[in-house]
């Protein structure tokens, strides 16, 4: 593998003092770029886009290539390929988003969910390996998964974005049940994250979507200590260097402090929360990653520059912040002005590090 020619990224997540904060955006290859929906006409559909290693590495490099300010790249996938891998069938509606044939409500199909062969997700580790020579060293190459309970709820809804009544029902009244689904997903997710290490993922992340919908005592049991499970079992050193791990559950900021103990190297925040005061909270247990709201890359380059400038002052002086939204950038965001976020970042984050 080529040297690494900027590490910034990865010497935040790792609290070690950097020049100035370093920043990628959540979802940063997506459908707000034009060049992106060109690569997604010609695959002919988004899993497409995902299981074919040359697609998946051209979409990964797009935002690098146009935005030359940002510090690190993610691998384009999708959190629902384990699923998919598990025999549920993954399938996308144009305009509703992810659906599968088969949901996990019935007792004798949640037993029968196993930990799936990973030559399943070859696909994703062979995109890993590309990415990262075609990265030629530029920028280190962010691994990711979906929590545990989150793609849970996409396997007992069959879908996203709902109220979740069905899998709280089998939750409150049968959570055997759930935990067999949820033991077997954190067993799989662990070989999967493992396995992108492998191929030479140099950060993973592990985004609990939908952590947010728990009550307090659900979201550690269910979510919480899953997730928990997942970092203790994760590589931690890979190519000679270590392997730092991020947990963002969306709607998450009432639990920090306890997210802050189960061994990640970094918290992610949305935007709901000062990251300030999350600092303090957290103290130097973990760095933070966020968090500005996505919707304000859609007002105008002097708004976004005074948001900028707000989330880098909140965080203060010192290391251990890399700046991202607080969710994953909107497809109706104009190019533009994600380019002056990038900038801001640059531009106001230097001061914070001297």
């Amino acid at each position: 593998m080529s040297e690494l020619k900027n590490d910034t990224f990865l010497k935040a997540l790792m609290r070690q003092p950097t020049e100035y904060t370093p920043v990628w955006m959540m979802r940063q290859a997506g459908r707000y770029l034009p060049e992106y929906r060109e690569s997604r006409k010609t695959a002919g559909s988004f899993l497409q886009l995902c299981k074919s290693p040359d697609f998946a590495t051209e979409v990964t490099i797009q935002p690098l290539d146009r935005y030359p300010l940002l510090d690190a790249s993610i691998l384009f996938s999708d959190i629902l390929t384990v699923p998919d891998a598990m025999g549920l069938g993954l399938y996308f509606e144009e305009g509703e988003g992810p659906k599968f044939e088969r949901t996990l409500r019935e007792e004798a199909e949640i037993q029968k969910l196993e930990v799936p062969d990973m030559a399943k997700l070859q696909y994703v580790f062979d995109a890993v390996a590309q990415i990262r020579k075609t990265l030629d060293g530029r920028v280190p190459l962010i691994g990711f998964t979906g929590s545990p309970w989150t793609l849970a709820t996409y396997m007992v809804e069959g879908k996203g974005g709902t109220d979740f009544l069905t899998i709280k029902k089998i939750a409150y009244a049968r959570p055997d049940l759930l935990h067999h689904i949820l033991e077997t997903t954190a067993q799989t997710v662990i070989q999967y994250l493992n396995a992108q290490i492998a191929a030479g993922a140099q950060a993973v992340m592990i985004f609990d979507s939908w952590g947010g919908a728990l009550s307090h005592d659900a979201y550690i049991e269910f979510s919480l200590n899953y997730m928990k499970k997942i970092v203790a079992g994760l590589i931690k050193d890979n190519d000679g260097r270590k392997v730092p791990s991020v947990v963002f559950t969306k709607g998450g900021a009432l639990w920090l402090e306890a997210q802050a103990e189960i061994g990640a190297d970094a918290l992610g925040l949305d935007w709901t929360v000062d990251i300030g005061q999350a600092r303090k909270r957290v103290g130097d247990k973990v760095a933070l990653q966020g968090n500005l709201d996505p919707a304000i890359l859609l007002s105008t380059p002097d708004a976004i520059d005074k948001q900028v400038e707000n989330v880098l002052r909140s965080y203060g002086h010192g290391h251990g912040h890399v700046f991202n939204l607080g969710h994953g950038i909107t497809q109706w965001t104009p190019p533009e002005n994600a380019a002056a976020m990038l900038e801001a970042v640059r531009k106001h984050s230097k001061q914070y590090h001297q």
